[in-house]
């Protein structure tokens, strides 16, 4: 059987290597090849012995996933589509910037979270993504990337799991594929310009926290959890005070000093006033010693059959002015690659859906919003 050396974190590739006979710096020689100079050739690896080349033509290739078709936006950013087989593809996204180069990786074909206001969520969910799959993206964007720039330099300096997927809900594949990203011998990226983005799936963020921490963002998106359970429905699961508690326990061993809460700004649902009180006293309520949070208010990108609005300019900057006058720091995401769908909540790949998500996503087409506390009446949307 062939093994994808993609699926290998250096541990990984050293018990392959092992198994092979030969000794661990080989291990790390072709780990550089791969990642570090993105070598599928065994015979370009001219350090390796060629009786190892040998061994690995038989058993194992570099196989990265292939590209269905590439978009460019106006504003620069490049997203990909990836093939992973069964009528499933997944994105990918660049997103370039003066200081850094930004790399938007998907976990998984589709998504079961199914929030309201992501495309992603409402094509449903496939499979998970293999420890390759995920890593491939990177693989194929850096070198592709370095190769069009013109440049031995590295390309991409940041990594976000913020693509398709709940990532923490793939914990096997993933936990491995950020060890390659991390790995000196790998990407070399650091652990403050790594970042998973969850949910809130409170289990795995503590598995997290002790397996590999990097820098965590936190879809939050309601300030209460009558709202959270429609827009985020794994909040039925694991509530805020569960959530937020969980995000503390992170920080400890966390490489930054706060948590990164996203926060969509969705028209007449979540962006009114009482909302960005609410979130002042929530932040208060769960606040350790020193900065913990900061807020990242996303301008919601429409899809069809959502059913969402964005939230007016003004309505954005309001909300903004509220948090950031009670202390809490607070951006506005500048949205990128919309024009080519490529925007936050925007990635939908394809899915050949397994969980009846047409069914499940017509029984929350009703919204509660403005809910300003216990005795108060809901309004709907």
């Amino acid at each position: 059987m062939t093994v994808n050396l993609l699926d290998f974190d250096l541990d990984g590739l050293t018990a392959f290597c092992e198994q092979l006979g030969e000794k661990r710096f080989r291990a790390t020689q072709l780990f550089r090849w791969i990642h570090q100079r993105g070598a599928q050739d065994f015979d370009q690896m001219s350090d390796l012995a060629k009786s190892l080349r040998d061994k690995l033509k038989g058993c194992a290739q570099v196989f990265p996933l292939p590209v269905v078709s590439e978009h460019q936006s106006a504003d620069g950013t490049v997203k990909w589509l990836f093939d992973v087989g069964a009528g499933n593809a997944v994105e990918a996204v660049f997103i370039p910037e003066d200081d850094r180069g930004t790399l938007c990786v998907s976990s998984q074909a589709g998504c079961a979270v199914g929030c309201r206001f992501c495309s992603t969520g409402h094509q449903g969910f496939s499979r998970n993504l293999t420890t390759g799959e995920i890593v491939s993206q990177l693989w194929f964007a850096e070198h592709v990337l370095r190769k069009r720039f013109q440049t031995q330099d590295r390309v991409i300096s940041n990594v976000v799991m913020m693509g398709m997927g709940e990532p923490l809900q793939n914990y096997s594949a993933l936990v491995p594929a950020l060890r390659v990203m991390l790995d000196d011998h790998g990407y070399g990226l650091s652990r403050r310009r790594l970042t998973v983005s969850t949910s809130g799936v409170v289990p795995m963020m503590d598995r997290l926290a002790a397996d590999c921490p990097v820098a965590l963002a936190v879809s939050l998106h309601a300030p209460n959890d009558v709202l959270r359970d429609v827009l985020v429905p794994l909040n039925r699961k694991y509530p805020i005070d569960e959530l937020l508690d969980a995000c503390n326990r992170y920080l400890v061993h966390a490489p930054r000093d706060f948590i990164t809460f996203e926060y969509c700004m969705l028209d007449g649902v979540n962006d009114q006033p009482e909302h960005a009180h609410q979130l002042v006293e929530l932040v208060r309520k769960h606040a350790g010693k020193g900065v913990w949070c900061k807020f990242n208010l996303i301008p919601f990108n429409p899809f069809p059959a959502s059913g969402l609005r964005r939230s007016e300019s003004a309505q954005v900057s309001a909300f903004a002015r509220i948090l950031s006058e009670a202390g809490i720091v607070t951006t506005v995401r500048k949205t990128r690659g919309d024009d080519i769908d490529a925007a936050c909540g925007q990635l939908a790949g394809e899915v050949q859906d397994r969980t009846r998500v047409a069914q499940r996503m017509a029984k929350r087409r009703t919204i509660p919003i403005a809910v300003m506390g216990a005795g108060s009446d809901n309004k709907e949307a």
